[in-house]
């Protein structure tokens, strides 16, 4: 068994949607949707099985996420949508001018400087409280075991843990990088498919979490070896940081597609960009997917949105115009008539003034949750808190030095985030929860998802499957190795310049979970992953 390669795939795998109508988890780990649908039956509700799905992922699949992440979750409970922001702010001494004294002319992406205040501990505790039917202890402890008697690794996991070994061998070097070796190379190695690997500290620190609700997170032993580890090594954040911060209720925001509302976080995540450019698309007569103008014109929209949200989009304290500007459809109206046959270079407009995880819960009293974290560019900071399992993020790196832009580095504030949940309903029904992780590949996935199902009545899973495109900068277009090469060729005529990718890594990995008017469930999960659902 030794000789077989557990990542060739030579044939063509078609998997169809998942049906269930007491419960169900999708997710990109199948012993983490597992551990999420243990808690449904053990009589917890979306809620829960959603915070037992994220915490295993930080088990898992640490080369997307961890402890040290932040989040955001979308929950539907009653008949009404709620949203939490749990990204972590800068520290309070952070500055241009600080990190410039540090020999930085940019914020680098690896080391304490980019780490800001993990919200991840803080969304489980938040969630429970509010929503929640067991104790967290409960709700935690799959996560524990696994964290403490080990897993096998999966195939894509050992894919990307052995990329993310090599990329921090080659780049980190330092003694404040040790332990984060320590931890996920043990063995001097980064863990092969099927080898099993266990981290005791990981385990202790989650058992801290839910014993204490995270106030030992935030306030107790952990933030002080926090504190500890980040004064050693000339790093900002401090455990002033940590006590300061609690997660933010948020009112999501949204657009009505064809009938169908399309919800969003709002700002400082970027879920707006999807938003935006579904609000230009909805001008257009769309004939068919497989259409060459079809693709073209959902190009040239995200490019618009995109070159929007990257001018105005930041922490809501600091933004010159409002989400509701931007998604103001007399603006969308400007915008849509700057399309043409030809690929535009995008600048943005001017508003009318006034590495991550994803997972899908649902359940039989019509709770359903959409929830993400991350930990950002895989395994973040390659900076790990000895002895406790902390992988800490490195979300300051989306940061801009410039002195006077939304999104500039300052201390106590939220950079612009990569990170979104997305919600569907119609007529104030749930339809579901949507999305799909991947750093800037994640509002064109939405969009995608979302015109998949809406406009081109594809179920769940073929929504998924369906070959993607991403917008990488200027008139530079990426597509998938099964996108349709004819359509691929007259997008170029249209002067896009259009890219083949052999690798299907960076088009991101989603996960749908439907409910029709009869309480079924539908859901769909990504082939592109080790992606599971668990249900019954």
């Amino acid at each position: 068994m030794n000789s077989i390669d557990y990542l060739n795939q030579p044939y063509y795998a078609k998997r169809t949607t998942a049906v269930a109508n007491k419960g169900m988890v999708a997710t990109s780990q199948p012993l983490a949707s597992q551990a999420g649908l243990d808690i449904l039956k053990k009589g917890g509700n979306a809620i829960d099985a959603a915070i037992a799905t994220a915490a295993t992922l930080t088990v898992v699949e640490p080369t997307s996420n961890g402890i040290g992440s932040d989040a955001f979750a979308l929950v539907w409970v009653k008949e009404q949508l709620y949203g939490l922001n749990a990204s972590g702010s800068s520290p309070a001494s952070i500055s241009i001018e600080a990190v410039k004294e540090r020999g930085h002319e940019e914020i680098p992406a690896y080391g304490l400087i980019p780490v800001t205040v993990p919200g991840a501990p803080g969304a489980w505790a938040e969630l429970s409280s509010r929503f929640g039917k067991l104790p967290l202890t409960e709700v935690l402890a799959p996560a524990i075991e696994y964290a403490e008697e080990g897993f096998p690794v999966s195939p894509v996991l050992g894919k990307f843990w052995e990329a993310g070994y090599k990329k921090f061998k080659e780049n980190l070097e330092g003694e404040e990088f040790q332990a984060w070796f320590d931890t996920f190379a043990p063995e001097g190695k980064a863990p092969e498919i099927g080898e099993v690997w266990k981290s005791p500290g990981h385990a202790d620190t989650l058992r801290k979490i839910a014993e204490t609700n995270a106030e030992a997170f935030y306030s107790g032993e952990i933030a002080d070896k926090i504190d500890e580890f980040s004064k050693k090594y000339n790093g900002f954040i401090r455990k002033e940081d940590l006590e300061n911060y609690k997660p933010e209720w948020v009112d999501p925001i949204s657009i009505n597609y064809r009938g169908y509302d399309v919800w969003e976080i709002p700002p400082n995540g970027h879920g707006i960009v999807a938003l935006s450019a579904l609000n230009i698309m909805k001008g257009f007569k769309v004939n068919s997917k497989e259409d060459t103008d079809t693709y073209h014109k959902q190009i040239e929209a995200m490019k618009l949105a995109y070159a929007d949200g990257q001018k105005y989009v930041a922490d809501p304290n600091y933004m010159d115009v409002t989400a509701e500007q931007l998604l103001n459809d007399i603006y969308a109206e400007e915008r849509r008539k700057l399309i043409h046959e030809e690929a535009l270079t995008p600048e943005p407009g001017t508003p009318p003034k006034g590495g991550t995880v994803y997972l899908a819960a649902a359940d039989d009293e019509g709770n359903m949750v959409s929830f993400i974290q991350s930990n950002y560019m895989g395994f973040g900071s390659g900076v790990v808190v000895p002895e406790t399992g902390i992988s800490l993020q490195n979300r300051g790196h989306n940061f801009t030095m410039e002195e006077g832009h939304a999104n500039s580095l300052q201390g106590n504030k939220r950079s612009y985030h990569t990170i979104i949940p997305g919600f569907l309903t119609i007529e104030g029904t749930a339809v579901g929860p949507f999305g799909v992780m991947g750093g800037f590949m994640q509002p064109q996935g939405h969009m995608q998802v979302i015109m998949n199902t809406v406009d081109f009545h594809l179920n769940p899973q073929a929504a998924l499957d369906s070959p993607r495109w991403q917008w990488m900068k200027d008139k530079t277009v990426w597509v998938e190795p099964d996108f349709p090469t004819h359509i691929a060729a007259e997008l170029r005529r249209k002067g896009h310049d259009v890219q083949v990718q052999l690798e299907t890594g960076a088009f991101g990995r989603g996960q749908i979970i439907w409910r029709d008017t009869n309480g079924t469930l539908y859901g769909g999960t990504e082939s592109r992953t080790d992606g599971t659902i668990s249900a019954y």
